[in-house]
């Protein structure tokens, strides 16, 4: 199964500000988001499930939390950790999982991750949630498509995956 992180980050690499995006909305960006990941389980930390309720994206929502609490939400699961969740993925049949946040969640995940889908949103802005750095050595840039307000990446990890996942 592949995982691939999807992200919109700024220059500096922030992501969100007091869980919410630390930019004026964009929407090409969202509308290109909602569609790559509409058809897959996705994975996300309980803080963004919980700010997502009122639209969830996905197919099925696997959700990172060390506390199991039930879900009112037929398509959304409890994993307790990485491993638990891409079992969670893999029962569900699905070819692809993308990894959508929070910070935390993007930062145990980047070891395990086949691909990133970051909108790289021109300008630095103030926030408190990063996306975690990344060694270019290990990845290649696949394509990249330049819009208004934000350029779409798309990176692919340049080793086999043997290592990683061991």
């Amino acid at each position: 199964m592949e995982l691939v992180s999807v992200a919109a980050i700024a220059d500096n690499r922030v992501i969100g500000d007091d869980g919410e995006l630390p930019w004026p909305s964009i929407p090409a960006d969202k509308q290109q988001y909602r569609e790559r990941i509409a058809a897959d389980p996705v994975i996300l930390g309980r803080r963004t499930f919980d700010s997502m309720r009122e639209d969830l994206p996905g197919s099925h929502q696997i959700v990172l939390s060390r506390s199991h609490g039930a879900f009112d939400v037929d398509t959304a699961h409890h994993a307790g950790g990485v491993e638990a969740a891409i079992e969670i993925a893999e029962a569900l049949g699905a070819e692809r999982a993308h990894v959508i946040g929070g910070g935390v969640i993007y930062d145990l995940f980047q070891p395990h991750i086949d691909r990133m889908v970051l909108s790289r949103v021109h300008g630095s802005y103030e926030g408190d949630t990063y996306y975690p750095e990344w060694d270019e050595s290990e990845w290649q840039l696949a394509d990249e498509t330049e819009y208004d307000r934000f350029r779409l990446q798309e990176w692919v990890r340049a080793d086999t995956g043997a290592d990683r996942d061991q």
